[in-house]
């Protein structure tokens, strides 16, 4: 991916059938949003599978969904001030359930106690926000009466059950699918991202197999995305080997490249263990830790989806909301480290990492050293430096290869600029060093 004069990414092996992702690489950092009936049983969203439900038994989280203290308004403020631009909302889930009022399913929210197209209102409160608008839809349906069963469902080792879905029809389950994607696409304005999830193709039971691509109809159901809203961008989960790639739950090593080139990814984290809300999930990762996630991502090219897992009242748990906004306080001083940023060319020290805006590089420090920080190959380059969070000059000294050492002066290699830093560490979770490179001639 290259910048241009401006600092601006150029978008480069990306379909060229698909809409124009810039936005999604200024703009770094989204808010993942997993809610669902399975926020009732507050065990993971995928308990329906975990613990082998019913769906009769499971019905009980659809009769008792009554999110009465559900504000989309509050829900948007706080990813706003945690600096995300964009949200991504799970449609519907694993477990089938559609929380939005579909007109083919009477498995939606508008027939619990709720009553009401929560979807419709959290879309309008982000979009206030000025937060692009995504989609989160499974490919998978435990509910729906058509969907074959196989290793991953619920009843796999119910045969009973799979004696009486033995007739199932695949095709009238994709007719479904296909049909809520158009609802989606069609009923709640501009959709600026489509995340699917997911395809298995290469999973084998013996006695069935997992889907993909063939199974969903995706060549089909791509065409029906882009007719109806050709501006939108999709995630990598259809199985046609294009979109954006979304590592889940780890830090890819570098940028992630295919043919050479580096390509658009989006890491997927979640802020304790689970996506939905889990109750006793105390697996709770630290504000530096998912601030280091983010810069780690956006120095190797990437974004970073970061998940909330509402309750069943509708509501960010005050973890969350503390998390978040901690992350917020740190974004306020350093974001423009972040929007707008790619990887750089130069190599950063070690316990650091870099990331790059035309002639800006930002130096995010992890492990804050003793005096000095040594930045290789940038002699002769640099123009400036401040601390980005208080603009305060951060003076730096490049070395004389026929200087004399003394027993005080350090070793660096040719070519290395020395950074002089103050011995005590910035109230900051992690300080930023702008540096301001010298224009080209």
């Amino acid at each position: 991916m290259m910048q241009n004069e401006s600092g601006t990414v150029q978008k480069t092996n990306w379909p060229t059938h698909y809409g124009n992702p810039e936005w999604f690489i200024h703009d770094r950092f989204g808010l993942f949003i997993h809610w669902g009936l399975y926020s009732n049983a507050a065990r993971h969203e995928w308990v329906m599978n975990r613990e082998k439900i019913h769906p009769n038994t499971y019905n009980k989280y659809f009769k008792f969904f009554d999110p009465d203290l559900y504000d989309p308004k509050k829900w948007a403020r706080v990813a706003k001030n945690a600096g995300m631009k964009y949200f991504v909302i799970t449609t519907k889930h694993h477990e089938g359930f559609a929380l939005w009022d579909s007109k083919l399913t009477n498995y939606k929210v508008t027939n619990t106690p709720a009553k009401r197209d929560l979807l419709l209102e959290m879309v309008t409160a982000f979009r206030e926000e000025g937060l692009k608008v995504g989609f989160y839809h499974s490919l998978i349906d435990w509910h729906h009466p058509e969907f074959p069963i196989d290793g991953l469902h619920p009843q796999r080792d119910d045969e009973d059950f799979k004696k009486e879905a033995s007739n199932r029809k695949m095709e009238h389950y994709v007719e479904y699918l296909h049909g809520q994607v158009r609802e989606l696409l069609t009923n709640y304005g501009k959709i600026d991202y489509l995340w699917f999830d997911f395809s298995y193709p290469h999973a084998d039971w013996g006695w069935s197999k997992g889907k993909g691509a063939d199974a969903w109809k995706a060549e089909e159901l791509e065409k029906l995305i882009f007719e109806l809203q050709p501006d939108i961008i999709l995630n990598d989960r259809l199985d046609l080997g294009r979109g954006v790639k979304t590592p889940e739950q780890y830090q890819p090593s570098g940028s992630l490249v295919e043919d050479g080139e580096p390509i658009i990814w989006e890491a997927c984290q979640t802020l304790n263990g689970s996506w939905g809300y889990d109750r006793d999930n105390l697996d709770w990762k630290s504000p530096e830790m998912l601030i280091k996630m983010l810069i780690d991502s956006v120095s190797k090219g990437g974004n970073l989806l970061l998940n909330v897992g509402p309750n069943g009242r509708g509501e960010f748990d005050q973890k969350s909301i503390d998390t978040l906004n901690e992350i917020g306080s740190w974004m306020r001083m350093n974001s423009r480290s972040i929007y707008g940023a790619n990887a750089s060319e130069f190599t950063a020290p070690v316990d650091c990492r870099y990331t790059q805006k035309g002639n800006r590089l930002y130096l995010h420090i992890f492990s804050w050293p003793f005096k000095h920080i040594h930045l290789e190959g940038l002699a002769g380059q640099i123009e400036y430096a401040q601390l980005l969070h208080d603009a305060s000059e951060v003076q730096y000294k490049e070395h004389d290869p026929n200087e004399r050492l003394s027993h005080t002066t350090a070793t660096v290699k040719p070519g290395s600029v020395t950074l002089e830093l103050p011995i005590q560490k910035p109230d900051s979770a992690v300080p930023v060093v702008e540096i301001f490179l010298k224009e080209e001639e």
